[in-house]
């Protein structure tokens, strides 16, 4: 196994492992668990694995989280189909962290590409703890203190808007009420802090009056998508990607339509941030 860093702030392209091999092998799980940890977000090319086998693989991290807006995998009920047609394009293309709507987001995400366009789709990464430490010590210190609103209907808005989009989603909104998160969050692994608002399910903070809370959150949006903090994926075929959901954001570029693509993602249970 060789790990190869991607960019300055975070993310690697793994070589020379078949990632169905670390579903029985201690060592070999371990040693990629330990590169997620430091690099934040890995690139594994050429992994031509079924449905089953990655669930068998997100499985070794902890118990899957389902989604509750999006079709799965037939034989499944939490390997997520996320696919972009000519019919039905992809709406989702703000920075985000994944799920944040839940009282205990996913700890860790994993996307898998099968049908992948010849040019365009590329995925941005963004590392909240490269973001926190370039904060200065005065806004830290504000920041440190201080909640955020997160709502599934603010992601979901125009999914929502679409016609019979609010009867589909009444379940998913009916579980999902907003819910509240640190603005900074400390990671339970590395201890280290990341900021932990954002633009796509963030809608307030909670105890500033409604001006400065916009003002502020516009300024922390604009500041964690600086390139410093950024890794970029070129997206190929059977291109197997994970993240730590609790120190990245990322954001899809919707450059391909309308070609097809289609994605098998899995998202790993974590615990509420703190």
């Amino acid at each position: 196994m060789k790990v190869v860093k991607a960019a300055g702030a975070l993310g690697a392209f793994v070589h020379g492992v078949n990632v169905a091999a670390a579903i029985e092998s201690d060592e070999l799980f371990g040693a990629i668990r330990a590169a997620l940890l430091e690099h934040q977000v890995l690139f594994f090319r050429d992994q031509p694995i079924t449905p089953l086998e990655q669930r068998a693989f997100a499985l070794r991290f902890g118990p899957i989280e389902p989604h509750p807006a999006y079709d799965v995998v037939a034989g499944t009920t939490d390997v997520q189909i996320l696919e972009s047609t000519p019919a039905k394009p992809s709406k989702i293309e703000m920075w985000h962290t994944d799920m944040t709507f839940r009282s205990a987001p996913p700890m860790l995400t994993m996307l898998h590409g099968k049908v992948i366009p010849p040019y365009g789709g590329d995925t941005l990464f963004a590392s909240m703890t490269a973001a926190y430490d370039a904060l200065s010590a005065p806004l830290r210190e504000l920041l440190d203190g201080l909640t955020a609103t997160h709502d599934f209907a603010h992601g979901f808005q125009e999914s929502l808007a679409e016609p019979g989009g609010r009867e589909r989603l009444a379940p998913a909104l009916a579980a999902n009420p907003p819910v509240r998160h640190p603005v900074i969050r400390t990671h339970p692994e590395t201890r280290r802090k990341a900021i932990y608002v954002n633009s796509l399910f963030t809608t307030r903070i909670d105890a500033l009056k409604r001006a400065e809370s916009d003002a502020l959150l516009a300024l922390l949006f604009e500041h964690l998508t600086n390139d410093e903090f950024t890794v970029r994926l070129n997206w190929a075929p059977d291109t197997l990607v994970m993240w730590d959901n609790r120190s990245t954001q990322h954001k899809p570029v919707n450059d391909f339509f309308p070609q097809h693509r289609k994605m098998y993602r899995i998202t790993v249970a974590g615990d509420a941030p703190c």
